[in-house]
This record gives structure tokens, C-alpha cells and sequence, in this order.
């Protein structure tokens, strides 16, 4: 694959900026991690062999009768010390390095929830008895995935109309930005509370909710870059050539504008996580039970007797924010023309 002069640059400038760049890395291996929760954290087996037969407990539901006539046919509770002792005596079980699911109530805990790490629960559990470590995995994971899907989608969005202001001006870029001043100034949190009070957020509901305001943060950005490029000289000779307004916006002042948009994408990432978090710390968020990293610190400041909590939930939220501002920053520093490839410092 060609890759132009430009982007080498860029690249070299990115790698040169140790921070973002193993920033980059670390984040990437943890969401990797997270991306295979299942595997890692869950309170069925990963794969048994019983009397001749394979089974894959992670991925299917099989009944409690299956290991053994005198269960019932109902599903199978693998933390069940009867049904365990028949597997194991006609076969045997390959489990998560984590037994818990982000939803288990761990049973026979040596003191009243939530309780101190031990060896079982590395990080505790909660003050319903459930893992806080397999709950962070879990949490981690649908708070990156929420954040990459309403940057995606809010920033496609906000793309495309800051290039129709700007291109088109006039009467449509005077409109649309007395629109966006009347639409920005709606109180979110309220029409949220009042969402909340006639149906129960979910994750698609919310990611919707907040996509209605979100795609307004690279409007401005991309609108000016637009203002600006339409009056080149460039695009003013492929429009006497004939070619079409599409064309001339998505082949020739787009790529201009996206330099001073990815800037932000790191940044807006970061934002969009910490939308998720305060909404569920609010109880606005996701419905309860679901692992959550914002219903995380908000049990913290609940059990303040029980700072592992507070500790954890700290650690993973504010060290996630920083890897991402990090990547932000060098992602900047990448696309700053005034750096150069070996230092990373303006010229």
C-alpha cells in the first residue's frame, strides 16, 4: 500500500510522541481484552467433557439434566456444587480465569457485601455481592464500544452539515446556525429525566437520545474550513470545469477539513465516555444491574466503609480518560504542521 510523503510524516510524528503512542498501545490491549468479556469473566465453563461428549457452556444453554439423570430440566447453574461434582466424575471443565459474570452474586462470602479482595474477588465485591473485577471488564467494554458508536456516528453527522453552511452560506449557513444556537440551548439532563420517567433507558435508547445533540461539537470546526476553501482557487476551477458540488466538497475540500477534525476525535471519544459514566452515576444511564463504570463510583461514594470501590472505580474511569487524552494529544501534535518528525517540537 502507497503511502504519500504527508502521512509518513505524520506517522513519524505520532511515533515520536512516546506518551500518546504507547498510550495507544495499552489502550488498544485492554480493549482487546475486553472485547472477549465472555472468556475472560463468566460464571459458565468454557468448554466440558462429559461422558464422551463435548460441550460449550459459554456458547450454548444446555439443561441440568443433561449431566445427570436426577437434575431437573431446567438450565444448568455450573456454580452449583452438585452439578460441578457430576460433571467432574464422569468428565471434567475448563473455566474463565474469572468465575463470575458481571451479574453473579457470589455465594459464601467470608464477610457481609460488599467485601474486601481476596483471592477469589481480586477487587472485592459490591454491595450486591457481585465481582467488581468482572463487572470493571464488562463495564470497560460497553463504555469504549457507547463511546466509539456516538463518535462515529455524531461526528459523520456534524461532518455533513458543517459542509453544507459552509459551502452553501448565505441564507442556509445564516439558518441553520440560528438552529443550532436554539437547538444547543435545550436543557439535556431535564428532557432526559422526563425520558427516563415514560420509558427505561437502554443503551440504544440513550446512544440515540444523545446523538440528537452531540453531532453540533464539529460543526463549528468543519463549517469555517469550509468557508474558508470555497473560495480557493482550486475549487473555483473545478467548478468552472463542471464538476458537482458533491464532488468538488467530497474530493477536494473535505480532506483539508478533516486535518483540524481528527484533532478532535480523541477528545470527543473522551467526552462520550464521560456522558455514560455521569448518566449512570446520575441513574439516568443504562438500567440497573447493567456493569457500569459511572453505577461503579457512584457505589463507591454509597460505601464510603468500603473504599476499594471508590479506589477502583477511580483507577479504571480516570485511567481510561487519560490513555485517550493522551492518544488526543498526539494525534494533534501529528497533524500540526509546525512539528517535526524526529522531536516533535515546533520548528
Amino acid at each position: 500500500m502507497h503511502i504519500s510523503p504527508l502521512t509518513r510524516r505524520r506517522l513519524a510524528i505520532f511515533r515520536a510522541h512516546k506518551r500518546g503512542y504507547w498510550s495507544l498501545w495499552i489502550f488498544l490491549g485492554l480493549f482487546g481484552l475486553t472485547l472477549f468479556a465472555e472468556l475472560l469473566a463468566n460464571n459458565r465453563p468454557l468448554l466440558i467433557r462429559y461422558d464422551g461428549q463435548w460441550y460449550v457452556p459459554v456458547l450454548r444453554d444446555y439443561s441440568e439434566d443433561t449431566f445427570g439423570a436426577d437434575f431437573m430440566p431446567t438450565e444448568a447453574d455450573y456454580t452449583d456444587p452438585e452439578v460441578q461434582a457430576a460433571i467432574n466424575a464422569r468428565g471434567w471443565m475448563v473455566w474463565p480465569l474469572i468465575r463470575y459474570s458481571y451479574d453473579t452474586v457470589v455465594k459464601r462470602l467470608p464477610t457481609p457485601a460488599p467485601s474486601p479482595p481476596d483471592g477469589k474477588n481480586l477487587l472485592g465485591t459490591d454491595d450486591q455481592a457481585r465481582d467488581v473485577l468482572a463487572r470493571v471488564i464488562y463495564g470497560f467494554r460497553i463504555s469504549v464500544l457507547f463511546g466509539f458508536i456516538l463518535t462515529a456516528i455524531s461526528s459523520a453527522v456534524g461532518i455533513a452539515a458543517g459542509a453544507i453552511q459552509g459551502y452553501r452560506g448565505g441564507l442556509v449557513d445564516l439558518l441553520f446556525q440560528r438552529f443550532i444556537e436554539i437547538w444547543s440551548g435545550m436543557p439535556q439532563l431535564y428532557l432526559l429525566i422526563i425520558l427516563a420517567s415514560i420509558i427505561t433507558p437502554s443503551f440504544w435508547i440513550l446512544l440515540v437520545f444523545l446523538l440528537l445533540f452531540s453531532w453540533m461539537n464539529l460543526t463549528g470546526v468543519v463549517r469555517a474550513e469550509f468557508l474558508r476553501g470555497r473560495n480557493l482557487d482550486y475549487v473555483r476551477a473545478a467548478k468552472a470545469l463542471g464538476v458537482s458540488d458533491a464532488a468538488v466538497m467530497w474530493r477536494h475540500i473535505l480532506p483539508n477539513a478533516m486535518v483540524a477534525t481528527l484533532t478532535f476525535l480523541p477528545f470527543t471519544l473522551s467526552g462520550s465516555v464521560t456522558i455514560l459514566a455521569s448518566l449512570d452515576f446520575l441513574g439516568f444511564g443504562l438500567p440497573p444491574g447493567s456493569p457500569s463504570l459511572g453505577e461503579l463510583v457512584s457505589e463507591g461514594k454509597n460505601n464510603l466503609q468500603a473504599p476499594w470501590l471508590g479506589i477502583t472505580a477511580f483507577v479504571v474511569l480516570g485511567g481510561l480518560l487519560t490513555l485517550l487524552v493522551f492518544i488526543g494529544e498526539a494525534v494533534r501534535d501529528a497533524f500540526d504542521p509546525r512539528k517535526t518528525p524526529l522531536t516533535g517540537s515546533p520548528q
